[in-house]
């Protein structure tokens, strides 16, 4: 049975905290737009950009991002790969642009989001936000902000519930024994 890392009000308060820490560091939120990965990384991009709007008192951009066709795995996936849109309705170009997913572990689907992204225009710059850090990079890949870093063994694995309201309910570890 998995086991719960995180609950709905820890995970409120974690992205409240990456909420200040993104208007700390970018001066505000002029010029920015956040970009959720597909699938968990938009709710909790959207639950980010309603955190920024309460402290900035003024919305921010989001879109939302699907991958699929740029993974490095993508041939394997075959036929049953199931890609759903992209939807930025903001410029990339010339915008600080926050890329945001649920769990950042070997690095290889933030380099993903990347190549999309850049096809999509040149960004000012481009920052990540994560829900859980897992560590195991494989890729040279950093967070610029992290909800909880929870180290993990490499047979286990992390995932994070999302309602059907796109609410995010909890964070989960999963072993090899929890099969």
């Amino acid at each position: 049975m998995p086991s719960q890392l995180m609950d709905r009000k820890q995970i409120r308060r974690a992205v409240a905290r990456i909420a200040h820490e993104i208007v700390e560091r970018n001066g505000g939120v002029g010029g920015l737009g956040l970009v959720g990965i597909r699938t968990a990384g938009v709710p909790l991009a959207a639950q980010i950009a309603e955190n920024l709007a309460e402290i900035e008192g003024r919305p921010v951009q989001v879109g939302a991002m699907d991958i699929t066709l740029y993974r490095d795995d993508a041939i394997k996936l075959g036929p049953k790969a199931r890609v759903e849109r992209t939807e930025i309705p903001f410029e990339v170009r010339d915008t600080t642009i926050v890329l945001v997913d649920d769990v950042l572990f070997t690095g290889r689907t933030v380099r993903s989001a990347l190549d999309a992204l850049t096809d999509l225009g040149r960004p000012a710059a481009v920052q990540l936000a994560v829900l859980v850090d897992r560590g195991h990079r494989e890729l040279p890949i950093r967070a610029d902000y992290v909800g909880k870093n929870i180290p993990t063994a490499l047979d286990q694995t992390i995932s994070v519930a999302v309602s059907d309201g796109g609410q995010l309910e909890g964070v989960y570890l999963k072993g090899a024994s929890d099969e």
